[in-house]
């Protein structure tokens, strides 16, 4: 058996749900020195109204663990993660693998789970792009169902499934329709049913008292174990029940339909779910154990896991004649009484009632023991193993082609990146795309008296000296003073090194004329929003409601945006520095450009996160 491995199963079922070959597996895994990660269910359809008691237990599983996850045995760990609802929407599915992989990752790192095993009962989407996101040692699909005939979205999830079987390493199915349909895909495919524990269901080891919640029940018991599900036919347990009173009809699982319909029968009983190893007291006050399930789409691959338990406690089995029940029954003499019709499967319990003989129970026994998970699991096991080898030795055989193919593929990535790099050069630097960016920035109105012409600062270098920009903004305040735009200039900026951004851009409009008296100057701003707030301040003092906004053209949409929310009844109007050096095309686009364009962008989504606009 496999031993000293990691592994990971995606599951069908949770773990704490009726008992069944996805626990069983694993927890023998785990028993023999392997360390196992069960992802429960994550959905192959939307939930219903009918679900919600499964959702509540899945919130209340993943309180129980840190993120979702929980020691629930030696070498078993539990993984309940809470998902959005919705497995064939594909956002939903982006957002439920990162929501998983943002656990499983960080999990798997700190208890160094690496190089698993992943084995997958589950074919959804959201299951393969898990495994496609996880460094695996060998990929398994155990393909126990149809479960195309599960949902209503059947292209989905055979298109998710068949993706799965092509990529996974060994594919195990229930049965021999489900098999043929894989090979279609992948030629390594093996038959296992599910199987029985033998020393959990052995009649030996059971002792005679009933269940105290069947002491009540008295003469012949016809029993069932498992979900009372949608395939489950209702319809034949009411025939029965009406026809014989003197059968007492037993059902033991949790019940997923509605069952109003046995309503006034006092012969059928539904006793809640019970812990898998109390089943086999339940089994063993049966008379006759059934499979009663519907004959459709789905239950023609379905490989009943209750056949070998029933059969392990020595006690007859009345079934349905489902493909694999048959299938069973030539491998084993036919032990297990099938029928078709509904008279059929009455006088088949009365047959097996009947005939029951100490020679009948051992061939029972006999059929359940060949049958054991133990030899199961060991079979699987072994192509595991050589599975494993083999891909070593692939791995390892073609070490040289490996080394090339790096190199090939690498070179090709390189060789890409360049490319893209020069068409990307090509964009930004040889063609209108910067300037095509920077447009929706710029805002430009023909000057207008008004009582004052602000001018944001530009910035100063580390000399301390004003930098291009500064000095720009600050001679064509000037040239719109000269012109009788306005009477007063309000220089403002807190940038400082050795001088004050806003002290010497009043030193160039002095050195051109303009009188001391007429110039204010605000010192604290340190961005465009301050800028508006401090300069809103002195506007507010002198009474101006109408004024020349001077700057350099990219940052006019965001300074308009911040007056726009922040300065209701003042009057700006836009004149940006018309030949502002990182506006003029004529050079060419420059890195500084670029640079000013970026900034810009970012200031406006930063200013509206930060509600400034």
């Amino acid at each position: 058996m496999l031993k000293n491995q990691n592994i990971i199963c995606i599951s069908s079922i949770d773990w704490d749900f009726v008992w069944q070959g996805h626990q069983e597996i694993m927890a023998h895994f785990a028993k023999n020195g392997n360390r196992v990660l069960f992802i429960e269910n994550t959905g192959v359809r939307s939930p219903g109204i009918r679900d919600i008691s499964r959702i509540k237990n899945r919130i209340k599983n993943w309180l129980k663990g840190v993120k979702g996850i929980r020691k629930e045995a030696e070498n078993v760990y539990v993984f309940s993660p809470i998902v959005l609802p919705f497995p064939y929407s594909r956002v939903a599915r982006w957002i439920n693998r990162r929501l998983i992989l943002s656990v499983l990752e960080k999990w798997m790192k700190i208890v160094d789970f690496s190089d698993p095993i992943v084995w997958t009962f589950l074919p959804t989407g959201l299951a393969l792009d898990l495994i496609n996101n996880i460094n695996n040692k060998l990929i398994v699909y155990y393909c126990i169902a149809d479960f195309e005939k599960l949902v209503k979205n059947p292209a989905g999830i055979r298109r998710s499934e068949t993706g799965l079987i092509k990529i996974s390493d060994l594919v195990f199915a229930q049965g021999e329709k489900l098999k043929r349909r894989c090979e279609a895909y992948n030629k390594k495919v093996a038959i296992f049913p599910f199987g029985v524990n033998i020393d959990r269901f052995n009649e030996n080891k059971v002792g005679a008292k009933k269940p105290a919640d069947m002491e009540h029940i008295k003469g012949i018991i016809i029993g069932y174990i498992g979900g009372v599900h949608k395939h489950v036919d209702l319809g034949l347990i009411r025939f029965l029940a009406e026809r014989n009173k003197g059968w007492t009809l037993l059902f033991i699982g949790p019940v997923q339909v509605d069952i109003s319909e046995m309503k006034g029968l006092g012969n059928v009983i539904f006793l809640k779910k019970k812990e898998h190893n109390e089943l086999a007291g339940y089994i063993n006050n049966f008379d006759v154990c059934l499979i009663p399930y519907l004959l459709n789409e789905y239950t023609e691959t379905v490989y009943p896991t209750k056949i070998n338990e029933y059969l392990a406690m020595g006690k007859p089995v009345v079934s349905t004649a489902l493909p694999e029940v048959i299938k069973f029954n030539n491998e084993y003499k036919q032990i297990i009484y099938t029928a078709a019709a509904y008279e059929d499967f009455e006088e088949l319990i009365k047959k097996a009632m009947k005939e029951s003989s100490l020679e009948l129970r051992n061939r029972y026994v006999e059929a359940a023991r060949d049958n054991s998970w133990d030899a199961r699991i060991e079979k699987m096991s072994v192509l595991i193993n050589n599975e494993i080898e083999q891909k070593k030795m692939d791995k390892e055989g073609r070490w040289k082609e490996n080394l090339l193919f790096f190199y090939r593929s690498a070179r090709r990535k390189a060789v890409k990146f360049i490319i893209l790099c020069l068409v990307f050069y090509y964009i930004i630097f040889n063609t209108s795309f910067v300037w095509f960016l920077a447009s929706p920035l710029k805002i430009s109105e023909f000057a207008q008296k008004a009582d004052a012409i602000i001018v944001f600062g530009g910035g100063v270098g580390e000399t301390g000296s004003p930098g291009k920009s500064t000095i720009e903004r600050a001679r064509y305040a000037v040239e719109l003073y000269k012109k009788g735009y306005a009477s007063n200039i309000v220089f403002s900026s807190g940038y400082a090194y050795i001088y004050n951004d806003a002290e010497n851009m009043k030193l160039i409009a002095v050195s051109m004329g303009v009188p001391e008296k007429n110039i204010i100057l605000e010192e604290k701003a340190n961005s465009t929003y301050e800028n508006v707030i401090f300069s809103k301040n002195i506007l507010e003092k002198n009474n101006w409601k109408r004024v020349l906004l001077v700057s350099s053209p990219y940052n006019m949409r965001r300074a308009q945006m911040v007056f726009n929310k922040n300065c209701k009844g003042i009057n700006v109007i836009y004149s940006p520095v018309p030949l502002a050096q990182f506006y003029d095309r004529d050079t060419g686009v420059r890195l500084e450009q670029i640079k000013a364009v970026i900034h810009e962008y970012s200031g406006i989504v930063y200013y509206w996160l930060k509600r400034y606009i």
